[in-house]
C-alpha cells in the first residue's frame, strides 16, 4: 500500500520520546482527551516517573509536536505531531478477511449501476471508519450505448446512461413544469442517434452547434430538455459528482457550540463545485492514499478535521474519481487508512 501526505516535521527523537509520544497520540485518538503524566506513566511498557515524562513532554511541546490547551496540564499532538505519527511512527492495521468479505459483497451487490455502487461504497466506509465518508464520482468518459430521459414526477426527470461497457448512471434533471411524456421522448430520440457509439465529449460540440443553429428539429421544450440534460453532465473540465454519506458522525463528538459551526462550514465548502475539483487536484497529485490534517490543508484548516482519500481507476488506469472518509484529527489512522485503500482497489476493478 503506498501512503502520502503533506507536511510534517522531519525530526529524531530517541526510542524514550517516541515512546511517550506515540503513546500520547494513541490515548488522545482513543479518548479525545489531553494526556498527563500520570496517565502516560500508567500505559508505557517501560518504567519512568512522571517527572522524567514531563521533562520529555515539554521537549516534545518545544519541537511543535505538542501543545497544552487552555490551562490543562495535559498534552495533545499539533497537527505537525498527527502527521509525525502517521508518516514515521505508525504502523498500519490490516483488514480481517471478513471486513473484506463485506466490501466486496456490498460494492459487487450494485452490479453495473455506477451511481449505486459509488453512494453504497461510501454509505459502507462511513459506518464502518465512523466518519463522514465521501466519493467523487467521474463524469461518464465511455462510449454510450443508450441514454433514456424517464418522467419523475412535476418538474423532475432523470436521465438513464447505459455505457457500451455496461454501466448505468443515473441523473435526475429539473423539466418545466408540465413537460409531456412526447417531449422526453423526442429528446431521447434525438440524443441517442447522436450519442450512440461516441463519449459525450465527443459529441458536445456538434449537438451544441445544432442547438444554437436551431437545425435541431426539436420543439422548445425537447430542445430545453436535451440543454438541461447536457449542462448537467458536463460538471466543468473534469465534471464529478460530490457525494457525501454519514455527515452525522462529523456531530457525535461536538460539544461546544463553535464546534458545530465549524462542522457546518465544512459542508457548506464541501457542497461547492470548487472544492470538488480541488480534492481531484490532491488526488492526482501522488498515488495510494492520501492524508490531509487538519490546518495542512485550507479545506480543514476551521473545521479541525482530516480527510484519507484514494483514487480509482477505470481500465486504462486512468483516475477518474477518489473515495474516502471525512473525520476529526484524532481519527483511527492506524484502521481507516487500509480501510479507503481496499476499498478504491474494490472500486477499481468493478468500474476496470
Amino acid at each position: 500500500m503506498v501512503v502520502t501526505g503533506r507536511g510534517g516535521i522531519v525530526t529524531e527523537l530517541d526510542e524514550r520520546s517516541r515512546q511517550i509520544f506515540g503513546q500520547i497520540v494513541e490515548t488522545y485518538v482513543e479518548t479525545g482527551e489531553p494526556v498527563g503524566s500520570r496517565t502516560l506513566s500508567r500505559r508505557l511498557t517501560v518504567a519512568l516517573s512522571p517527572a522524567t515524562i514531563r521533562n520529555v513532554m515539554a521537549d516534545l511541546e518545544d519541537l511543535g509536536l505538542l501543545y497544552a490547551p487552555h490551562t490543562s496540564a495535559g498534552r495533545l499532538p499539533t497537527d505537525a505531531g498527527l502527521r509525525l505519527f502517521v508518516n514515521g511512527l505508525m504502523e498500519l492495521g490490516g483488514l480481517t478477511s471478513e471486513e473484506r468479505r463485506h466490501i466486496d459483497g456490498r460494492v459487487q451487490a450494485a452490479g453495473k449501476n455506477l451511481d449505486d455502487m459509488l453512494s453504497d461504497a461510501t454509505s459502507l466506509l462511513s459506518g464502518l471508519a465512523r466518519c463522514a465518508g465521501l466519493v467523487l464520482a467521474p463524469k461518464t468518459d465511455s462510449a454510450l450505448k443508450h441514454i433514456e430521459f424517464v418522467p419523475l414526477g412535476p418538474g423532475r426527470a432523470m436521465v438513464i446512461m447505459i455505457t457500451e461497457n455496461g454501466l448505468v448512471e443515473n441523473r435526475v434533471l429539473e423539466v418545466p413544469q408540465g413537460l409531456p411524456p412526447s417531449a422526453l421522448a423526442e429528446a431521447t430520440n434525438y440524443l441517442n442517434a447522436r450519442l450512440t457509439g461516441r463519449t459525450l465529449e465527443e459529441a458536445r460540440s456538434e449537438i451544441q452547434e445544432e442547438l444554437d443553429s436551431h437545425r435541431s428539429a426539436l420543439d422548445d421544450l425537447a430542445q430545453r430538455v436535451v440543454e438541461t440534460g447536457m449542462a448537467t453532465w458536463s460538471g466543468g473540465t473534469r465534471g464529478g459528482e460530490l457525494i457525501v454519506r454519514g455527515q452525522s458522525h462529523l456531530l457525535a463528538d461536538v460539544t461546544a457550540l463553535e464546534d458545530l459551526e465549524r462542522i457546518r462550514d465544512l459542508f457548506d465548502t464541501l457542497e461547492t463545485k470548487e472544492q470538488v475539483l480541488r480534492i481531484l487536484d490532491m488526488v492526482n497529485l501522488a498515488e495510494g492514499v492520501q492524508i490531509f490534517i487538519g490546518a495542512e490543508n485550507e479545506l480543514f484548516s476551521v473545521s479541525g478535521c482530516s480527510m484519507i482519500v484514494a483514487p480509482y481507476q477505470n481500465s486504462r488506469e486512468e483516475i477518474v474519481g477518489a473515495i474516502g472518509v471525512i473525520g476529526p484529527t484524532r481519527i483511527n489512522y492506524r484502521r481507516i487508512i487500509p480501510l479507503v485503500d481496499y476499498t478504491s482497489k474494490v472500486i477499481s476493478r468493478m468500474i476496470g
